[in-house]
């Protein structure tokens, strides 16, 4: 069986997360630099090997200040863990119209969690310039404190600043590598 590498299409793909802010809104970051390595047997992705690894340096909340704030040691300590890190241990098909439940291990901070993701596939496809594309939509969510990431304030009430659940979203594209 055929054994085929895809490689992440980063003008069509983004990595996003939501986390509550005083209960009433959420606040929607993005990381910036990110790659993932697929390998594939054909263009079945249901026993894919995935790799993912995003820059924590590169994350954006358009918020300037609140960046630098993430990147510190209060949250992510950017300058002792440079990276987050998702490898696929398990790919499960749910239903017959392409949702699948990814299962892998998530470095985050230097600790390492057992996560669920669900995936929309969205098919394979030629694009204008003959390289072969396939897309996904993926939706999850953690537990900030599972990873370290305990920081927190309180309002004068006395309810959290931020919430602990974080929930996941991202939009890969992946384009399939020459043999």
């Amino acid at each position: 069986m055929a054994k085929y590498k895809w490689a992440l299409d980063p003008l069509h793909s983004e990595l996003q997360f939501k986390v509550k802010h005083l209960a009433i809104t959420s606040i929607t970051g993005s990381f910036h630099h990110y790659t993932t390595e697929v390998e594939t047997e054909e263009e079945d992705f249901k026993n894919a090997s995935v790799h993912f690894t995003a820059q924590v340096d590169s994350i954006s909340t358009n918020n300037a200040q609140r960046d630098e704030h993430l990147r510190s040691p209060d949250f992510f300590d950017v300058n002792k863990f440079p990276e987050i890190n998702f490898t696929a241990t398990k790919v499960e098909s749910v239903d017959n119209d392409g949702s699948y439940e990814l299962y892998g291990d998530l470095t985050i901070h230097g600790v390492t969690k057992p996560v669920k993701l669900d995936v929309e596939f969205g098919g394979v496809i030629k694009d204008l310039y003959g390289q072969t594309k396939a897309g996904f939509t993926i939706h999850g969510k953690i537990n900030r404190k599972d990873y370290g990431l305990t920081y927190n304030a309180l309002t004068e009430a006395g309810g959290l600043v931020i919430s602990d659940e974080v929930k996941l979203a991202a939009e890969v594209q992946l384009v399939k590598q020459p043999a």
